[in-house]
């Protein structure tokens, strides 16, 4: 890219982690030379969303009718689409519980009370506009982050991620949370990238990273283990969703152990 590259920040729904990651970041001072920062409204309450932009970083998940159609404006004015965090590529965990219909998940969190937004379930950015590069986490890596925009200012692209929190794990010497401990880890389905941070502290992973792409996330395999652990259906479901609701495979293949099992939930 030649001149200053424009970069703008979004927030659609979401806790404003994504973006408080990056505004604590020094480097982001190293940026300035060759970046122009159009619009980031946690740092600057007189940006505008309707300047044209190199690139966006959008994060948050689409939860309103207001922003389906600012996400559309980003686009048209964006020549590259960053979604950032487990919101914007995944929907976020206020999409868990999909099951459950608008109306009762707005009661049950907010009572009787009124925004003056038209609410919507919450889905990820590409069910709406194209995105074209994803930072993953929740929040994501200030590494991922650094990555990405480097090689967007050199002209190139940067790779993503395709192996398992696993892989990370076992490169640490860590002990297997899910075999050697028996704890329902999501390990084995999740995008590598945190460098195996909570299973190095004996936790299991929930997969805030998501599952990871190019059809290798083996639903069906990891429920199969769960089930043998003594979980059930529901509860395999319900650990998985956690930030993977909006993933067409996970139900039909965690379907197909249960009922290749003969074993009706």
């Amino acid at each position: 890219m030649e001149g200053k590259v424009r970069i703008g920040f979004y927030a659609l729904t979401s806790c404003y982690g994504c973006q408080l990651r990056f505004a604590m970041m020094d480097e982001i001072l190293q940026l300035l030379p060759n970046a122009e920062i159009v619009c980031w409204y946690m740092l600057d309450r007189d940006s505008s969303e309707d300047e044209p932009v190199d690139i966006a970083f959008i994060e948050g998940s689409v939860s309103t009718e207001e922003e389906v159609e600012l996400v559309k404006k980003i686009r048209e004015n964006a020549k590259i689409v960053v979604a950032v965090g487990a919101c914007a590529t995944q929907g976020g965990v206020q999409s868990w519980e999909k099951d459950k219909s608008l109306e009762e998940l707005w009661k049950a969190v907010y009572g009787d009370g009124k925004v003056k937004f038209e609410p919507k379930m919450a889905e990820p950015l590409e069910n709406y506009i194209k995105v074209d590069y994803r930072i993953y986490g929740c929040p994501p890596e200030k590494k991922d982050f650094i990555y990405a925009i480097g090689t967007f200012l050199v002209g190139s692209w940067p790779e993503d991620i395709d192996y398992p929190v696993c892989l990370e794990c076992r490169l640490k010497g860590n002990t297997c949370i899910l075999i050697e401990k028996g704890e329902p880890c999501l390990g084995p389905i999740t995008r590598a990238g945190c460098d195996a941070r909570c299973p190095s502290y004996g936790i299991a992973c929930i997969g805030c990273r998501g599952a990871i792409g190019y059809d290798v996330a083996w639903f069906d395999s990891l429920a199969r283990t769960f089930k043998e652990k003594g979980l059930t259906k529901e509860e395999i479901l319900e650990r998985m969703k956690i930030f993977n609701a909006h993933n067409p495979k996970l139900e039909e293949m965690v379907d197909k152990v249960f009922q290749f099992q003969g074993v009706k939930e």
